[in-house]
C-alpha cells in the first residue's frame, strides 16, 4: 500500500475551503439549502480525488514487489497469478458528477491461461 497518496489532498482542501467562503460571500442571501447545494458541489471535487487516490494506493492497483504470499490465485485453479500489464485507464462518474480515473493491473493464470481484473 502506497504510503503517500494523500500528499494533494492539503492543497486541494485549502482551495474547496477558500473557493466555498468566496461563494458565501457572494450569496449572503442563500438559502439553508442552496448552502447544502454549494457544499456538496465544492466539496466533490476534494472527494473525487480522495477516492482516486486511495484506490489507485492499493496493492491491488499494481501488484508490484508482492511477496508470493500475497499474489491473488487463480479462481479456477488456484495457481499464483502474474501480473502482466497496467490496463488502459477508467473513466468512472462519481455520485457527484465528477470523474475519476483508474488503471489497474490486468492479472493471468499462468496454468489455465485464466485473466481478471482487478485481482482483489
Amino acid at each position: 500500500m502506497r504510503k503517500d497518496f494523500d500528499h494533494d489532498w492539503g492543497t486541494l482542501a485549502t482551495e474547496v475551503l477558500t473557493g466555498m467562503k468566496e461563494w458565501r460571500l457572494q450569496h449572503p442571501r442563500a438559502t439553508l439549502r442552496e448552502i447544502e447545494l454549494a457544499v456538496d458541489e465544492h466539496l466533490a471535487t476534494l472527494r473525487a480525488r480522495m477516492l482516486e487516490d486511495a484506490a489507485l494506493a492499493s496493492d491491488a492497483a499494481d501488484g508490484d514487489g508482492d511477496s508470493a504470499e500475497a499474489l491473488p490465485t487463480c479462481p479456477h485453479c488456484g495457481s499464483a497469478l502474474e501480473s502482466t500489464a497496467l490496463t488502459p485507464a477508467r473513466t468512472l462518474t462519481t455520485r457527484h458528477e465528477r470523474q475519476v480515473h483508474l488503471a489497474r493491473r490486468y492479472w493471468q493464470c499462468p496454468a489455465c491461461g485464466a485473466g481478471i481484473f482487478p485481482p482483489r
